[in-house]
């Protein structure tokens, strides 16, 4: 089979064990970013990774989309090593969202449809809604023609922020890795956010960082990183009664 082949096939069976890693090192590294870090994230599942900065969150996210292998251990896509998988085949699975989203210089259209370039003027109307960009739309004639400016100035943060989830969204990839992509948001949108994103991963791999834990308090697995190991696993009721990390960010966030 070929490698799109094999990586299409990878994410039809990324079910109960969509990606693993264990004994996690980042390639060309000084010293290990991860040690020992395993779990699974299944598909149709929410799977929140949370922890200070510099626990390793956003290597695993790395390590999933290729940006470097692990000296040890093994990320799996529906049980295949995605090492054994072209990395452009591979990407293609993937829609990554981070919190500095680029936004390019052109219109609407043309930031939606990176991936997308056959997407309806319909279907780029209505991702755009979902996020709550309707007032974008509104307030130029052009509609999706509308000229956002040299690295989205036209737009503001949080605009930028909910064009790179709409961007990802209408691509609808199998996995969607979200790094901290609501954080310049407000309560309103943030939650028409989460609505929008849970209704395209119902059957989907979604894996979210996320440093404000009232944005994955509900998350169906919440996995608990700090120096780089997996200290925990579970849902928010659960953490906050097992593991004490947890639950000083919960309290410091006043979320218990």
């Amino acid at each position: 089979a070929t490698a799109h082949a094999a990586a299409d096939r990878a994410a039809e069976q990324a079910t109960e064990r969509a990606t693993e890693r264990s004994d996690a090192d980042a390639a060309g590294k000084p010293r290990p970013v991860l040690r020992g870090v395993s779990f699974d994230a299944p598909r149709g599942k929410r799977t929140a990774l949370v922890g200070p900065s510099g626990a390793g969150k956003s290597t695993i996210l790395a390590l999933i989309e290729r940006f470097y292998d692990p000296t040890g251990g093994v990320v799996r896509m529906g049980g295949l090593d995605i090492r054994t998988l072209d990395r452009t085949a591979l990407r293609s699975q993937i829609g990554y969202v981070e919190q500095d989203a680029p936004v390019l210089a052109g219109s609407l259209r043309d930031n939606l449809t990176l991936s997308t370039p056959d997407a309806t003027d319909e279907e780029c109307i209505a991702v755009l809604h979902a996020v709550n960009l309707s007032e974008v739309l509104e307030r130029d004639p052009a509609g999706l023609g509308a000229a956002v400016g040299e690295s989205g100035v036209m737009l503001s943060g949080g605009e930028r922020q909910r064009l790179a989830i709409a961007r990802a969204l209408l691509a609808a990839p199998p996995i969607l890795l979200l790094d901290e992509s609501t954080s310049s948001l407000d309560g309103v949108n943030e939650q028409k956010m989460r609505a929008a994103i849970d209704a395209v991963a119902v059957d989907r791999t979604l894996i979210v960082i996320a440093h404000r834990l009232s944005t994955v308090v509900d998350s169906d697995q919440i996995v608990v990183l700090d120096h780089g190991q997996v200290i925990g696993t579970g849902t928010h009721s659960e953490l906050v009664a097992s593991t004490p990390l947890y639950r000083e960010l919960a309290k410091h966030q006043l979320l218990v």
